[in-house]
């Protein structure tokens, strides 16, 4: 055993949390092997991204900076790495890097970022992939395949993937991410997330059986259950499509919301870009999408769960920090029925599942309601590793909140964004109670998330609520001022990147 302590990351994408299963008053979706990682330390129950998008938040736990800092504000921007990742800092320290799964952080691949594994460039698609096919003939696999439920993908784009309902289909394009549900043909093991899990497991093996005086961060970062919601029939038969209840704000006319929840590209829920109200799908057939959804979430959960039965089995658990969460959150039914995400940021798309599990340093059995960030991860990583950033950074290690060594934390936090698709720039803040959303050239918004959890009575024009939107606007532009963030600056940088 190494005197640091090894350090896992599991890392879901897009994944549904806030809102869904017993708050809505629906089936409980099942997660067994994150609670069961949470029972054994910490989770965080308010715990948020710093900008509801991949490129953006998978940079911000790099570095532990909000977008405007880390520059990388859109999905894709390319910025160049010009601050220190937590990655170099632990290889640095003596840690070895092994990083499997999904990039999507900016250029070139986790590789160039002293990391060994499973990275390719952007999005990408590990179906089509040497490593995959390898792994599929040694376990005498068959190559994934599902069948198609439903297809929310518009013409053109669906015809170019051979995307059609009821008919058989295989990830074979660039991006493995079609606006889709599923059944698969193939067994559980086909799955990405599977595939990642056997990679990480075969690495833990092989770690313990090697004589070696290096701690070590092995990273996965799954694709699902980001879409397509793809599961097998053993997940989809936990949840009974007519259990769920039609979601509180699926009904929502959005005519006290800014024009930016009205955005929507999909099929056939949407018109001209704008989403159609009522929505053309009736509820029973959101209850099937989700019901996907929610199997998929379950299926990354075991896949999960080997990984860390794993590392049980190989005596590796008593020293090592464990780290799941997600990188942010999904659209899915809320505000009139939506299909992904867009820029707006109701609960659903910056809340984000969190436990961490440390053993003799975390006390398990805690559930947290502090206001904690991705911006927050990697300087807890570089803090259990005993080093830091050189340079100032807008997170802080939540070593000392989760080992019970401090007794005030933040009150109020921060969460941005510059668009998805077309240019928006927002930021929101939030304390105990209430959020406020400045929306730049559109409606602001102010909920009281007590009385309203659903988000459904903006109360911006409500004069009985002007002090809590003075101290809320305070909040915000004490935030902005604290970590740099002058608008102007990224309009400028916007327009010049030409990012639309």
């Amino acid at each position: 055993m190494t005197e640091k302590p090894n350090i896992i990351f599991l890392l879901n994408d897009h994944q549904s949390y806030y809102g869904h299963g017993e708050m809505a008053g629906g089936p409980k979706i099942q997660r067994p092997n994150f609670e069961k990682l949470a029972a054994g330390g910490i989770e965080f129950v308010r715990s948020y991204t710093a900008c509801p998008l991949c490129s953006p938040a998978r940079r911000t736990m790099l570095t532990g900076l909000f977008p405007h800092n880390h520059r990388e504000i859109k999905n894709d921007t390319k910025h160049r790495f010009d601050r220190e990742t937590y990655l170099a800092k632990l290889a640095e320290a003596g840690y070895k890097n092994y990083y499997f799964g999904k990039w999507h952080a900016g250029p070139k691949t986790a590789k160039e970022q002293y990391c060994e594994g499973f990275s390719y460039p952007s999005y990408n698609n590990p179906y089509t992939k040497p490593e995959y096919k390898e792994y599929i003939k040694k376990n005498n696999l068959p190559h994934f395949q599902v069948r198609i439920q439903r297809n929310f993908m518009i013409k053109p784009w669906a015809k170019m993937l051979n995307l059609k309902e009821g008919e058989l289909f295989s990830p074979k394009g660039d991006w493995c991410n079609e606006h889709a549900t599923g059944i698969m043909t193939t067994p559980k093991e086909t799955h990405e997330a599977f595939f990642l899990a056997n990679l990480a497991c075969d690495k833990l093996k092989e770690l313990a059986n090697t004589e070696n005086n290096h701690p070590f961060h092995l990273r996965v970062d799954f694709w699902g259950p980001h879409q397509p919601y793809y599961a097998t029939q053993e997940f989809l038969d936990m949840y009974k499509p007519t259990d769920i209840p039609e979601y509180p704000s699926f009904q929502d006319d959005l005519k006290n919301k800014p024009d930016i929840y009205k955005v929507d590209i999909n099929y056939p829920i949407s018109k001209n870009g704008k989403l159609i109200h009522p929505n053309p799908l009736p509820w029973s057939e959101w209850q099937k999408v989700l019901a996907y959804n929610y199997a998929q979430i379950t299926l990354i959960d075991q896949a999960g769960g080997k990984i860390l039965n794993t590392l049980e089995e190989l005596g590796l658990a008593e020293n090592t920090l464990i780290v799941w969460a997600s990188d942010h959150g999904d659209a899915l039914a809320c505000h009139g029925g939506h299909f992904d995400k867009a820029y707006y940021m109701p609960e659903e798309m910056v809340r984000v599942p969190m436990a961490i599990r440390y053993p003799g340093r975390i006390p398990a059995g805690q559930k947290s309601e502090e206001l904690v960030s991705n911006i927050d991860l990697a300087p807890t990583f570089l803090d259990v590793a005993g080093t830091a950033f050189n340079e100032p950074i807008d997170g802080q290690s939540l070593l000392p909140l989760c080992s019970q060594q401090v007794n005030k934390w933040r009150e109020d936090l921060m969460c941005e964004t510059h668009g998805h698709v077309v240019s928006h720039l927002g930021r929101l803040i939030v304390t105990d109670r209430y959020k406020y959303v400045w929306n730049d050239g559109d409606m602001d918004e102010l909920y009281d998330l007590k009385e309203d959890p659903y988000e459904l009575k903006n109360l911006i024009f409500d004069n009985s609520h002007a002090q809590i939107l003075s101290d809320m606007k305070t909040r915000l532009k004490n935030w902005r001022q604290k970590t740099g963030d002058r608008v102007e600056k990224h309009m400028i940088k916007i327009r010049k990147l030409k990012i639309a």
